[in-house]
Formats: C-alpha cells, sequence, structure tokens
C-alpha cells in the first residue's frame, strides 16, 4: 500500500515543519494502520525537545543536538487497514493509541490499542495517554482518604491531577500556579484551595490550611527544582511526594539532609517508563489498564476535560503553533492537532 505520509518535524532547534514523504506499508500478523484524527500536543515534553533543553534522552531517546526530532505520543485514530491475524478491529473503528509521534500515519500492534467507547468524544479520547500520567503519579502517593494533598503546577497534568486527587479521597486539595486563569480553572474541576506560589507568606498560607502541619502528599508537576524546594518545605513530616513533571535542569542546590532527611520525606519518581508491562497492581498498573480507567470516568463524567482542551489547530501550521508556546508568556493549555484537516 503506497501512502502519502505527513510528520510534523522539528528539522532544526526551535523550527517545526510539516514534512511530506512517501510511504509504503505492508501488514503482517497483527498489525493495524491508523489514520490519526486528534492529537494532543505535550507541551513540557515536546518544548524541552523544540528547545533542545537538556536531560531529553531518558524519555525521548533524542540526544541533544540531534535532528531532525519528532515528538507526540497521545491520538486518536481510526483504523485504516489490519494485518491478516487481527481480531478485534476493523477498518473504521476508532481507537486510542499511544506513542508513535505526530503522523498522518501510524502502524501499531493490536493489542497497544483499544476501541473508543460509545458516545466518548474522540477529541477528549485523545488526551487518554498523556492522562494515564497523572493518574501514576497520584496512585503512587497511596492517598487515604482525608489526607490533605497539594497539586503544584497546573498544566495538563496538573489539572487532571487535581481531579484524580480528588476523586482518590484526598481533602483538602489545594492547588497551585502562577497563572491566575488556571487557578480559576482548577477550582471549577474540584480544587478546594488555590494559591500563587510567587505570593508573600505562601509556604504559610498552606501550613494555614492544613492544621499547621502541612500536606500530606504532593503531586509535584512544575518541572522546577524550585517547586520542588517549595513542595519539600510545605509538605508535611513523613509525607509523600510524588515527582510528576519532568525537572530536566539542575539549576539550584537542595539541602537534602535538613528537607528530606530530617523530615522523613518519601519521594516517587512517576515517569511512566517505570510502569509494569504485563500485570497491574497496587500503585502500579499498566498503560492500558489507566486507559480503561480513564475512558470509564470520561463516560460517567466523572473527569471533565473540555476546560483542558482549549487551542485546535492543523498541522499544516505546526511552525508558528511552536513558536507560539515557545514565546509566549501565557499559552493555551491543551493544544489539539486535528488532522481531518488534511
Amino acid at each position: 500500500m503506497q501512502l502519502t505520509q505527513q510528520t510534523v518535524t522539528f528539522t532544526a532547534k526551535e523550527k517545526a515543519e510539516l514534512v511530506t514523504s512517501e510511504l509504503e506499508i505492508e501488514l503482517t500478523g497483527s498489525q493495524v494502520l491508523l489514520k490519526l484524527i486528534y492529537d494532543v500536543i505535550s507541551t513540557g515534553t515536546e518544548l524541552a525537545n523544540y528547545r533542545d533543553s537538556d536531560n531529553i534522552s531518558i524519555a525521548d531517546n533524542s540526544p541533544k543536538g540531534k535532528f531532525p526530532r519528532v515528538v507526540g505520543y497521545s491520538f486518536t485514530a481510526e483504523v485504516i487497514a489490519t494485518g491478516p491475524e487481527v481480531k478485534t478491529l476493523a477498518a473504521g473503528d476508532k481507537v486510542i493509541v499511544g506513542w508513535g509521534g505526530h503522523r498522518k500515519y501510524i502502524v501499531k500492534n493490536e493489542s497497544a490499542l483499544l476501541k473508543v467507547p460509545a458516545g466518548v468524544d474522540l477529541k477528549d479520547a485523545a488526551l487518554t495517554h498523556i492522562a494515564s500520567f497523572p493518574m501514576l503519579g497520584v496512585r503512587k502517593l497511596r492517598i487515604q482518604l482525608g489526607e490533605s494533598c497539594m497539586v503544584a503546577g497546573l498544566g495538563l497534568l496538573g489539572l487532571l491531577a487535581v481531579q484524580f486527587a480528588k476523586l482518590s479521597g484526598a481533602y483538602p486539595v489545594i492547588a497551585c500556579d502562577f497563572s491566575e486563569e488556571r487557578r480559576k480553572i482548577a477550582l471549577a474541576l474540584g480544587a478546594d484551595h488555590v494559591l500563587d506560589p510567587g505570593e508573600e507568606g505562601f509556604i504559610e498560607k498552606v501550613r494555614s490550611l492544613t492544621e499547621g502541619n502541612g500536606v500530606d502528599c504532593t503531586v509535584e508537576v512544575t518541572g522546577f527544582l524550585n517547586g520542588l524546594q517549595q513542595a519539600l518545605e510545605y509538605t508535611a513530616v513523613m509525607g509523600r511526594i510524588s515527582i510528576l513533571g519532568c525537572t530536566r535542569i539542575s539549576d539550584q542546590p537542595i539541602n537534602i539532609y535538613k528537607y528530606i532527611h530530617g523530615k522523613g520525606i518519601e519521594i516517587y519518581g512517576a515517569h511512566t517508563k517505570t510502569r509494569p508491562q504485563l500485570e497491574s497492581g497496587p500503585v502500579y498498573w499498566t498503560e492500558m489498564d489507566d486507559y480503561k480507567t480513564f475512558l470509564k470516568l470520561l463516560a460517567a463524567n466523572k473527569v471533565n476535560v473540555k476546560p483542558i482542551l482549549t487551542r485546535e489547530v492543523s498541522p499544516r501550521d505546526a511552525g508558528s503553533v511552536y513558536n507560539m508556546l515557545h514565546t509566549e508568556k501565557n499559552p493555551p493549555l491543551g493544544v489539539v492537532f486535528n488532522w481531518t484537516e488534511l
């Protein structure tokens, strides 16, 4: 099968283009040919690649300075064709896809795909793979009913983490971000209190909301060491911190004895690559099981992503889209490529 592939590609540092190439596909075994429908930009990871930041190779296998580079990993797609051993999918089915890059066509094994349930919006469902990240981050905290929880950083992951912490029984759920707009969204999505981490007396305000103790657990998703430093200060003695944001740049020292050892703080790395591959267990769930959970929550209106996915764009506009995300002080929250535009 001969196809014209179109791929959003970082061709050089801070340069994105839609690149066209010819693609020859011959499906074998359980392979499935997919055409993307909606495709969510994961701003933190993708801007790190766009800017050629430090510490990108752990997650992205893209050595610093090496281009071209293709990113992107959270989509909905339509099944175009199937290999001879595919049993559960047929042409026309709509599925969740994780990993693969911002490409018009992707080939995946049947076992990596999950049908979108009837009635679930395809654009909302495109967030499924990204949503599995804060699910993991919240699960690792082992939240007990009535424990206080802070979500630090209110991008895509943080606003989802607010909802997952609430569903897990945390109270109060406190959220912080420099953006007033994002704080308002967090309140609308279930946060009990919101704070500006730059305001005077921020640490004391967190403690005052938790009977002077500090929060029992924190989802740290700012991606900056200063955010982690604050978390170490406002998290209670014997508390837990889940590092969900990718803190790629080690630009300041942290007093480990004072803030971690002395307080008995437990810190969990929550990178999605640490998941089990085959079977879920307590705290540690597979990608596929978290996909199913997120879709169930969407279908039941237990999570709301409408205020998060705020802008829909064409892949043709990739150059201007990434430049906007790179340069604007307050870029839109959730940007979605609509591949039906092509």
